[in-house]
């Protein structure tokens, strides 16, 4: 290891690399908390209430829609406004979701729905403990033994993916291509 050019002793830092680094875990942790408030805001029906309003509209009124704390809407736009989720306008107060990122988010028939990621990574916090364990004691994790966020929201995920594809590719591959017959 220390013929390794790469290596660098505990006591010699390098800043640079240290705030490289810095930048890499916060950036993680970022991720992660936005990930939590992005399956909030689809269990709450924050996304679908936006698009379903059609138009700009202030924290008051998604938190009315949705029946839900206004000072906690407020805080929960403020962080999807942050990553890019919903747009705002600084002059109105008012946010938005775009058309695109409604497909990504809320259109349950877009080939681009992705909602369901979000809902299955969080079965990999829930079952933290359980990984953990694993790790111990080196017994795995059976797919079954997963909570169920993993499953619905897998299948959420691949849902549209796999009925675009049914008809023109998954039908005709089956019995070595000879299904029609």
């Amino acid at each position: 290891m220390e013929n390794n050019p790469n290596f660098q002793p505990q006591n010699s830092i390098d800043q640079i690399k240290l705030q490289n680094f810095m930048q890499n875990v916060l950036s993680d942790l970022g991720g992660a908390y936005s990930a939590v408030l992005v399956y909030i805001g689809d269990k709450l029906g924050l996304y679908k209430a936006m698009k379903d309003a059609g138009r700009p509209i202030t924290s008051q009124e998604l938190a009315d829609m949705t029946g839900t704390s206004e000072r906690n809407i407020r805080e929960w736009l403020a962080n999807q406004a942050a990553g890019g989720y919903i747009m705002y306008d600084t002059e109105t107060q008012r946010y938005w979701l775009p058309a695109e990122n409604a497909l990504v988010l809320v259109d349950e028939n877009s080939l681009v729905y992705s909602i369901g990621v979000f809902q299955a990574t969080m079965s990999y916090f829930k079952d933290a403990s359980k990984i953990m364990e694993a790790f111990r004691t080196g017994r795995g994790l059976s797919w079954g033994a997963h909570d169920s966020d993993l499953f619905v929201g897998t299948e959420r995920f691949f849902k549209t993916g796999y009925i675009a594809n049914l008809v023109s590719s998954r039908i005709p591959s089956l019995n070595d291509g000879r299904v029609e017959e």
